[in-house]
């Protein structure tokens, strides 16, 4: 039966995001809530000009449309919680993401809320996550560490850890949204690793939840992947994060995103190391940073960067999943 409600899930997750595109994308061009290209960025993204985004709304309302199975198919209450609050704390980090992109469409530029404000109001929804999942004792202080069978108990550090970590989930999965069809690309990926290890659990409302997240990715690059009709936006980006985050610690897995996040992780540490670097040499490690535009100056195009984005994410998740499968069950 649970296989049943996967597939309902996903089936509707997937025409949500993908139909509701007829009626967003359009509205989106009337409304003149085109995406600004920075002029420090590449001047190959210029003809991007007013490219519709803030269309993350269109994979929120489709995993939106989903969760009623997944709470329904949720075994304990335990589980059912935790499903609430990973989906709440994913509409704070895409409300933060709303605000902002609000200000730049309105604005027409593409500065919206400062660093700090958005740092400011991120840290204050993880804290919100981290309080909620330990006031609830779905909070594990135990940290599993991949490709092994040791497991260390961090006790009262898994706070701060919990805080810190879904602050730079968030923002590594923002900053892997730089061309068409990467975030949801790679997301999608992560989302069916999600699903298959939540079903090996015997999460029936976070397989269903997992796949509705895999499901809209897969409708959003109807409109997402090269050339793209519209972004999604930091307010598709943050939730995006946010969810994914979420889930890695309700799963009680949070380092299994170094692993199935490859990408992310890339792609953070890339403009990290750059900016870094430049500050104590003048010089750049990477033609131009975050490393997707590194690729793009060597001559790649966007398809084979999501492409092997993809590819590398795939190979990765798989060996997570063994790992789940042959040790941690």
């Amino acid at each position: 039966m649970s296989d049943y409600y996967i597939v309902i899930a996903a089936c509707l997750s997937f025409a949500v995001t993908a139909l509701s595109g007829l009626a967003l994308v359009p509205m989106l061009r009337r409304l003149r809530f085109g995406q600004s290209i920075r002029e420090d960025g590449p001047t190959w993204h210029e003809k991007k000009q007013g490219t519709p985004t803030m269309g993350g709304i269109m994979f929120i309302l489709g995993i939106g449309a989903a969760v009623p199975f997944a709470l329904i198919r949720s075994a304990t209450s335990g589980e059912k919680y935790a499903i609430i609050y990973c989906g709440l704390t994913a509409l704070l980090f895409g409300l933060v993401g709303f605000i902002d992109d609000f200000i730049k469409v309105s604005k027409k530029q593409n500065l919206g809320v400062t660093v700090k404000q958005k740092l400011f109001l991120q840290f204050a929804a993880a804290i919100a996550f981290t309080v909620s999942m330990s006031l609830s004792g779905l909070l594990s202080s135990q940290i599993d560490i991949p490709f092994t069978k040791l497991s260390v108990d961090i006790g009262w550090a898994i706070y701060p850890l919990t805080v810190i970590a879904m602050v730079g989930i968030v923002n590594a999965v923002n900053i892997t949204d730089g061309l068409d069809g990467l975030a949801s690309g790679v997301t999608w990926i992560v989302g069916v690793f999600f699903l298959l290890t939540s079903s090996a659990f015997g999460l029936g409302g976070f397989s269903i939840f997992a796949a509705a997240l895999a499901a809209s990715m897969m409708g959003f690059l109807v409109w997402n992947f090269y050339p793209a009709k519209v972004f999604m936006g930091d307010t598709g980006s943050l939730f995006l994060g946010g969810l994914v985050g979420t889930i890695c610690f309700a799963l009680r897995m949070p380092l299994i995103f170094l692993v199935v996040g490859i990408v992310y992780v890339i792609e953070i540490l890339s403009d990290v190391i750059q900016v870094l670097h430049y500050k104590r040499t003048k010089r750049r490690v990477f033609l131009m940073a975050p490393i997707h535009h590194h690729f793009e100056k060597k001559g790649w195009s966007e398809v084979r960067i999501d492409f092997t984005a993809m590819g590398l994410t795939l190979i990765f998740c798989a060996a997570a999943f063994l790992w789940v499968y042959f040790v941690k069950l």
